[in-house]
């Protein structure tokens, strides 16, 4: 009897026990509760921006909205309008190809180069990635004039590869794709050597599906970056057949074009950023902390 009464008084907490153990529980649900409240407060501030954009888009002209008052109905006749213009569907077209395009080269080379110097030996092949790493120190404007030069020097103003090519050599890029690529198990790429792959087969099998995930995520920042490039494109785009969207829709500003449909050109412009980025978001936080950690 004392031995049963026993081990049942030693499994029963007691309130000691109780309220030592949940305790520390309430403030740490507390303090939860009060994180995801501020992060729920940023996301919204956040967000404002972008629900004005829209709610103007969808305004009829003239019409008192915000921040005053929301207005008393909606339209599609901005975003219309503004898709039926010639030259906003030109714009998109240059874009489409610039962000396209570059995305395609940059993923290709940048492959190419973090294979290379993660699995590669050479000589000064430390020395030449951390001076090509070492470029990203350098601002993009204090190149900005001799890339111009020698871009005009070679024909290249108002062309698609004078607007593309100038951009390929990514420093992010290769370093995400080498911290990657060097957490691939070296004995796959000695087991394909014996099996007698050459080094183009060694690429395109082995290590182009094995970084599908980070590939994703660098198409996602690649795409971005170009899609909403505005420095470059309006040096070398000089005549409104070869402008982008970011600078087509700066030289709206100087028309006369209401700000309903100038907010309908914008919104049309984050539409395809935000179906991107909510496709492929599953891939960024987790290729980019594994590739950030490996190494």
């Amino acid at each position: 009897m004392s031995i049963a009464v026993r081990d049942r008084t030693a499994h029963q907490p007691g309130r000691g026990q109780q309220q030592s153990g949940g305790r520390p529980r309430r403030p740490r649900r507390t303090a939860q509760i009060w994180l995801v409240v501020l992060a729920s407060l940023l996301a919204l501030g956040t967000a404002i921006p972008f629900l004005a954009v829209f709610v103007l888009a969808l305004s009829p002209e003239g019409a008192r909205t915000i921040p005053y008052q929301f207005p008393d109905r909606w339209t599609l006749d901005n975003i219309v309008s503004v898709l039926s213009a010639q030259s906003f569907l030109r714009w998109t077209f240059n874009s489409l190809v610039y962000s396209l395009v570059s995305v395609v080269l940059v993923l290709i080379t940048a492959a190419m180069a973090g294979y290379a110097f993660a699995k590669k030996r050479f000589p000064g092949r430390d020395a030449l990635f951390w001076s090509f790493l070492a470029t990203l120190m350098v601002p993009a404007q204090a190149t900005l004039i001799p890339m111009f030069v020698l871009v005009s020097n070679l024909d290249g103003i108002d062309t698609f590869w004078g607007l593309i090519v100038p951009t390929l050599a990514n420093s992010q890029s290769v370093f995400l794709m080498r911290q990657f690529i060097r957490g691939l198990p070296d004995e796959l790429f000695e087991a394909a050597k014996v099996d007698g792959a050459s080094e183009w087969r060694i690429f395109w099998q082995i290590v182009l599906p094995l970084t599908k995930p980070i590939l994703a995520t660098l198409g996602i920042f690649v795409f971005l970056w170009h899609w909403n490039d505005f420095l470059w494109p309006l040096i070398i785009a000089q005549t409104d057949e070869m402008r982008t969207l970011t600078v087509g829709l700066a030289s709206l500003n100087s028309e006369s074009v209401s700000d309903a449909r100038l907010m309908a050109a914008a919104a049309v412009t984050v539409i395809p950023c935000l179906l991107i980025f909510a496709v492929l978001q599953r891939y960024i936080v987790n290729s980019v902390a594994s590739s950030g950690i490996k190494g």
